[in-house]
């Protein structure tokens, strides 16, 4: 390859990433728009007592976490039969018009129908974006183009937070879906994964969704991938999102802003996610990366749920300890990338996040079973531990894939 025709595929390379890195960061806005303004939206709708915004709360981010999962297998597929490209576009269409029309809802049904179409097309983002910077990078430096989707990525919640603070919660979906609509535009420029177009050109099955469970084994392998990141969503959309209810059972000298919460957590994410790419790099190995950050977690999580009379300070510095400590998300999401062939990577990478997103509504069930036995802080205990030792386990199961030359096909059959 000439110098010229080298650096023209270096700086294709650092488009792809930014391109990815700017959808993440419209992913995250729209995902956890909801989240933000969940207590102001609801009681615009007319619903004033908390157990009843608890309630609904529940049931429209449940919706939603619905639309990711089916969402995540319908990209996922379409990702490995016809192009990664294709899901980026097809996606970002979806969630940009599901966000402009949540912006005029006026019940609680047709805000979480809107959120369950939203959830559709925010699925596809962020495994898409992986799975092709995993498949463009060399296998020495992908660790680092992942990380920096997450990093960018992530930094969505920072703005999803400013622009409904002092936006209003409606106006704050608008600028949702205008981000998406920018974006579109910027995809213009993008390239299909080589590795794709070499499995297309091939007579292997492509996006079987099926065949992950048809070979023991490779099920097995899929659900620890899914189970390994259950502890950071449950921080996220429990610990934090009901920060408010927290507060109250822990007699916080004031409310505690879930908006606040969701800001600072999703920094220590976003530095989280960078710390463990580092630490990824030097030990060169994901697997004790993960096991490293899980453990932390759980200290984190002690402290939130120990801190009795906290004020909204503490609380912040808090949820960004809490989010430091789960920024493991590139990292999780690149191990289930690297499990699988070139032929089911898109519908792993794309399945397996919103898998765990949508672990979500199982883990409120069993959450407010608890919440009924033992209240609100024990069951925040128990769930923790729980989660993490399923964690901890599904880790041990699975190999150590730092290194590992992703273009190979998996067998189907």
């Amino acid at each position: 390859m000439t110098d010229a025709a080298q650096a023209k595929a270096n700086r294709n390379v650092i488009f792809l990433v930014l391109v990815a890195s700017l959808g993440y960061f419209v992913d995250i806005y729209d995902l956890l728009i909801f989240s933000i303004v969940r207590v102001k939206s609801l009681t615009d709708l007319g619903i004033v007592n908390k157990a009843d915004i608890t309630a609904q709360g529940t049931f429209i981010i449940n919706v939603q976490m619905f639309g990711l999962l089916l969402g995540g297998i319908l990209w996922g597929v379409i990702g490995d039969k016809l192009g990664r490209i294709k899901v980026l576009f097809g996606s970002i269409i979806l969630y940009s018009a599901a966000n402009f029309v949540n912006g005029f809802v006026h019940d609680v049904n047709t805000y979480a129908l809107v959120r369950f179409f939203a959830g559709v097309g925010l699925a596809g983002e962020l495994g898409a974006g992986i799975t092709l910077v995993s498949e463009t990078l060399s296998k020495e430096r992908r660790g680092y183009g992942t990380m920096m989707v997450a990093v960018v990525g992530l930094f969505g919640a920072v703005l999803a937070n400013i622009v409904a603070k002092h936006f209003g919660w409606r106006n704050a979906y608008f600028v949702g879906g205008g981000l998406g609509a920018v974006l579109l535009l910027l995809r213009v420029g993008t390239f299909e994964s080589g590795m794709f177009k070499n499995a297309e050109n091939s007579d292997v099955s492509r996006g079987n969704f099926l065949s992950l469970f048809t070979n023991g084994k490779r099920l097995l392998k899929y659900l620890y991938c899914i189970l390994i990141g259950a502890p950071l969503w449950y921080v996220v959309g429990v610990l934090v999102t009901q920060s408010q209810e927290f507060g109250m059972a822990l007699k916080a000298k004031e409310v505690l802003n879930a908006g606040d919460g969701i800001l600072y957590t999703y920094i220590g994410i976003s530095v989280g996610d960078l710390l463990a790419g580092i630490l990824a790099q030097i030990t060169k190995s994901r697997k004790l990366t993960m096991m490293v950050f899980l453990l932390v977690s759980i200290g984190c999580v002690v402290y939130y749920l120990s801190s009795t009379g906290m004020d909204s300070s503490k609380f912040i510095k808090i949820c960004f300890l809490m989010g430091c400590s789960v920024g493991y998300w590139a990292t999780f999401v690149t191990i289930a990338s690297e499990q699988f062939g070139t032929n089911l990577r898109a519908t792993v990478t794309t399945t397996v996040p919103n898998f765990v997103r949508g672990a979500l509504i199982p883990i409120n069930a069993l959450f407010a079973i608890f919440k009924g036995h033992y209240g609100m802080i024990d069951a925040g205990y128990i769930m923790m531990i729980l989660l993490t030792v399923i964690s901890l386990f599904s880790l041990s199961q699975l190999k150590e894939t730092f290194g590992k030359d992703l273009n190979y096909m998996e067998e189907t059959l």
